[in-house]
């Protein structure tokens, strides 16, 4: 079965459904080629190509990155419905500069030290590729696909309630 969904190069829209939604599960490649996810705080996005987060230096995301920079990012919203996917490479690096304007007082939880603290990286993902699902609601999608088989006598497609394209950066 092909895949019919609608493919944009516009990131602003898949910005728009994660800007609200802070945590990330980030999905890099352990030493042994297996797939390792983690929950990650999303810096607020700046309508760059990137996402930004804070971490430890120490940290095995920093090693695996290094040594393959391909990452995945997934969000969910499951009150509104809302599901991202975002494909991009990862960079670990230090900018005091940025940390400091990242920073806010919720992330001493991690880092006691403060914003000075030598231990934070900055890990700043390029966003490469992404896809969206957006929802209204499970109700409504259930009663659009009902209406619209009983009128019709036809199935409902995906498209008819849900909100759903791929975003191709390159």
């Amino acid at each position: 079965m092909a895949d019919k969904s609608p493919v944009t190069n516009d990131l602003s829209k898949l910005l728009e459904k994660i800007k609200d939604v802070r945590i990330a599960m980030l999905t890099t490649q352990d030493t042994d080629g297996s797939l390792r996810s983690r929950p990650m705080y999303t810096q607020t996005p700046d309508g760059t190509n990137a996402l930004v987060f804070l971490t430890d230096k120490d940290s095995a995301k920093v090693y695996e990155v290094k040594k393959d920079s391909h990452v995945n990012l997934s969000y969910g919203q499951p009150d509104d419905n809302v599901y991202v996917s975002v494909s991009g490479r990862a960079n670990a690096y230090r900018d005091q500069a940025e940390i400091d304007q990242l920073w806010s007082e919720p992330l001493r939880a991690w880092f006691a030290k403060g914003k000075d603290d030598p231990n934070i990286m900055i890990l700043k993902v390029e966003i490469e590729k992404g896809e969206y699902w957006d929802t209204p609601s499970g109700l409504l999608s259930r009663a659009v696909a009902y209406a619209k088989a009983v009128v019709t006598g036809e199935r409902a497609t995906s498209d008819d309630v849900n909100e759903h394209a791929k975003v191709d950066v390159k």
